[in-house]
């Protein structure tokens, strides 16, 4: 199989390049300065166990990629930009006939529950992916990996739910690739436990990574909204236990060569670049609409994705808001 990563950021390029490195079929989607690069000097990826510099086909649009009957799209982008990219991608033509929508696997490798929900009604066959793998990416042409011995972990199956032959493939490869690939049944019972963990990320990106206790306290108060929410609702969600099963003394964050040091998550890593969104209205943002839907305030969560959104639009920088003002933005709203 070959696989078209489409939004090779940080785990687009971390899962790509592991893929590349242990000599599978890979092809980049990138854009801008990323993308010009990756074309001029490939993916620079650093990990514990070196730099390796990777010669990965790169393409900066749909159009320049001839699709095969073999592929794989994964959608690594984030979920703020889900439907552009799946309704670029869904009509493309396959070799042999058929669309990309109607013939080809899509592995949603993203953060949050909305866009397996997004590329289903656009693609036939829609797999989840639970992504636990720290990266970063904040230079054009360069990802930085720190775990080891494996690179991550990633939960792999059938959405809604399901395990099939094209799931065992794949965490086949990813298995070969440094990455831990369990394929379940209910994958999008390990998403709901990461969206719990993923509410902290819009305060991270607000305060920056050392927030102190202020933050930390932030963080359990909208975790507790998040799991009050998924008891109105009767979501499942995995168990610490099993997520530490699965990641534990298997996936720690080792020195990096080089000395580079990872920084913070996803959606601190968009507010240091400057990208102008974040992810909050589909992580604190999922809280909220759960919320009210089953008739639980989520004051907490709706005052991050508030804050998160307006930090991106007006391109603060992470810590431009203490964990003090938050709370006072949060204790007020």
């Amino acid at each position: 199989m070959r696989y078209v990563v489409i939004g090779a950021g940080a785990v687009g390029g971390a899962i790509g390049g592991r893929l590349s490195q242990s000599g599978h079929d890979v092809v980049l989607v990138a854009r801008g300065a990323h993308y010009e690069a990756l074309r001029r000097d490939g993916l620079r990826l650093l990990t514990p166990d070196g730099t390796h510099r990777l010669p990965v086909p790169v393409a900066d649009r749909p159009e320049a990629v001839e699709l095969r009957p073999d592929d794989v799209l994964v959608l690594a982008v984030k979920t703020q930009d889900s439907v552009a990219a799946l309704d670029a991608w869904a009509p493309r033509p396959v070799a042999g006939g058929g669309t990309a929508a109607d013939r080809l696997p899509l592995v949603c490798a993203q953060n949050g529950v909305e866009s397996e929900r997004l590329a289903l009604r656009r693609f036939r066959r829609v797999y989840a992916m639970c992504v636990w793998l720290p990266s970063t990416y904040l230079e054009p042409g360069e990802v930085i990996a720190p775990c080891a011995p494996h690179t991550g972990a990633l939960h792999l199956g059938r959405y809604p739910s399901g395990a099939d032959e094209t799931a065992r493939l794949i965490a086949a490869d990813l298995e070969k690739s440094h990455f831990l690939a369990p394929v379940v049944p209910d994958v999008m019972r390990w998403k709901y436990a990461k969206l719990l963990n993923n509410v902290a990320n819009a305060v991270e990106a607000i305060c920056g990574p050392d927030g102190g206790e202020e933050a930390a306290a932030l963080v359990r108060r909208a975790k507790a909204e998040a799991s009050a929410v998924f008891d109105a609702a009767g979501i499942d969600r995995a168990s610490d236990a099993e997520q530490s099963a699965v990641r534990d003394g298997k996936m720690d964050i080792r020195p990096v060569a080089g000395g580079a040091a990872r920084g913070g998550g996803s959606s601190w890593q968009s507010l240091v670049r400057g990208s102008g969104t974040v992810e909050a209205d589909y992580l604190n943002g999922e809280i909220v609409l759960l919320g009210r839907v089953h008739g639980v305030p989520t004051p907490v969560n709706e005052a991050l994705r508030r804050t998160a959104n307006e930090c991106a639009r007006e391109r603060r920088t992470p810590g431009t808001i203490t964990a003090a003002q938050l709370t006072r933005i949060v204790d007020a709203a």
